[in-house]
């Protein structure tokens, strides 16, 4: 890990889960009821589409995108989609997390210039991984109703963590219970280093304010974007 803190502003990162080549509607994290999205901010649930929604509703350099068919089935990467986000969001960061837990499947990822791997703890049987992409990659620490998934010592050891993290609370994904302040506040503690991201729960600008009063420097959202709870207005509060 890079020492020295990051003085890069607070980030707000829009997220895209993909099911069967569209876009799905996370609830409460369980993965296997999420429909295709319907959204004012898109005319249907094509990524491309609904990317292109995200981006006006909170213009970034950046969109997580979380490959669920890779994630939970083992399926390779969606290119195809992938290729149209990228395409429709010309000068934007996709950060994909495609269930990746192999060398190999990390390295014909980056060959594709598809955007930077996420690798989430869930999907590592160890520490290896984590370890040979360093920086290359960001690290999602996953977590469901407070029990940590996957090996421990991703969790346990910050020495092996890259500059950026993101504090996955699976139960809190789609739902409207708040961010995880503790956890954030956890990670950073061990890791005053680092760049972590909250992920799941934000539910409006006042959970923004709270994250940075954390020492958080962003978080993934999608939620609160469709419904209109977070809006371009609420973009002086992490300009400050």
């Amino acid at each position: 890990m890079s020492a020295g803190p990051d003085a890069s502003p607070f980030a707000v990162v829009p997220v895209l889960d993909l099911r069967h080549g569209r876009v799905v509607r996370a609830r409460a994290g369980e993965r296997h009821a999420y429909a295709p999205i319907v959204t004012p901010l898109s005319p249907g649930s094509a990524p491309a589409d609904v990317a292109r929604g995200l981006l006006a509703a909170w213009p970034t350099r950046r969109l997580y995108v979380a490959d669920l068919d890779a994630i939970m089935d083992g399926a390779e990467p969606d290119r195809g989609a992938l290729a149209a986000i990228a395409a429709a969001c010309p000068g934007v960061e996709l950060w994909v997390d495609a269930g990746f837990a192999t060398r190999d499947g990390v390295a014909d990822f980056l060959a594709a210039g598809l955007g930077r791997p996420v690798l989430g703890s869930e999907s590592q049987t160890g520490p290896d991984l984590v370890r040979a992409l360093g920086n290359r990659a960001v690290l999602s620490l996953d977590s469901r109703a407070g029990l940590p998934l996957g090996p421990a010592i991703l969790h346990e050891d910050p020495a092996l963590w890259p500059r950026e993290v993101i504090a996955m609370n699976l139960a809190r994904v789609g739902g409207g219970d708040g961010p995880d302040l503790a956890g954030v506040g956890a990670l950073r503690a061990r890791a005053p280093g680092a760049r972590v991201y909250a992920a799941g729960g934000l539910r409006g600008p006042d959970d923004l304010r709270a994250l940075r009063a954390a020492g958080a420097a962003g978080v993934l959202v999608a939620s609160a974007l469709h419904d209109g709870r977070l809006r371009p207005e609420h973009a002086a509060i992490v300009d400050a």
